[in-house]
């Protein structure tokens, strides 16, 4: 008896290690149905999926649009924050579909009662932009009425510090570079890090002194089943991959 009641909450307790770890969809679940990444499809699709959260990039053009794209390369545009937005929309990407507004991301966002948006502010060139592109994005989610479905995450130490200071109490703040402790992320006000794979294999300690801390973890971009694995033994709390279907599996979801 003692021995089933044993194994009865070792079982037990790897379910719940599994159930700890929830999935984010990296720019959206595009691999899938001629989709394509940071797209309203890609958006629609992760939220078919359920998954935890659906990650999008923001960059601001030459002419203060909000849109949504990776990178600062867009066809033959060199830099969209160089160029204007009308410019931008009229170059199609390569599935159709046209560079989405952070409005347009948004209202498509309020349609899903279960996915999350988690909202990448990219890096601009000067903190005046930086601090003006946080402002205005937490104006926008302000007016969807979306600060409760809505986290953030930057690579900027600045942007992440800007988010401190401006967004609502309570609003999850991760951050990029993979430089700073957890200690020091704490220290600056985050509530998180969102540190790339083989940061977290070279500092696996962290992902325990976060929460220790009270902080959360995730971890980008996980594509192999075996790391995907490894993450969710080590109890992240998120995974941001361009797999959704193979995580989901793995987490028997």
């Amino acid at each position: 008896m003692k021995r089933l009641i044993t194994l009865a909450l070792c079982l037990f307790s790897a379910t719940a290690t599994y159930a700890q770890t929830q999935v984010i969809a990296h720019r959206g679940f595009h691999a899938t149905q001629n989709s394509y990444d940071n797209t309203i499809s890609s958006l629609k699709h992760a939220q078919e999926l359920g998954v935890y959260g659906s990650e999008v990039d923001i960059n601001e053009t030459k002419d203060g649009k909000l849109i949504a794209i990776h990178g600062a390369r867009h066809r033959s545009i060199p830099n969209v924050q160089n160029e204007n937005f009308a410019t931008i929309r009229e170059l199609p990407l390569t599935n159709g579909e046209i560079v989405p507004t952070l409005d347009e991301y948004l209202e498509q966002a309020k349609k899903s009662k279960v996915t999350k948006l988690i909202i990448e502010i990219k890096s601009h060139p000067t903190p005046e932009q930086e601090s003006r592109v946080v402002k205005n994005i937490l104006a926008a989610v302000k007016k969807y009425k979306m600060r409760k479905k809505v986290e953030y995450i930057a690579f900027s130490k600045y942007v992440c510090d800007e988010l401190v200071k401006y967004a609502p109490k309570g609003t999850q703040i991760a951050y990029l570079n993979g430089d700073l402790t957890p200690a020091q992320c704490k220290e600056e006000g985050y509530t998180g890090i969102d540190y790339n794979l083989n940061t977290l294999k070279k500092h696996p300690e962290w992902i325990k002194q976060c929460h220790d801390l009270g902080m959360t973890v995730n971890v980008w971009t996980v594509n192999d089943t075996a790391d995907m694995q490894w993450f969710i033994d080590q109890g992240v709390d998120y995974i941001t991959t361009d797999n959704p279907l193979e995580l989901n599996r793995l987490l028997g979801k």
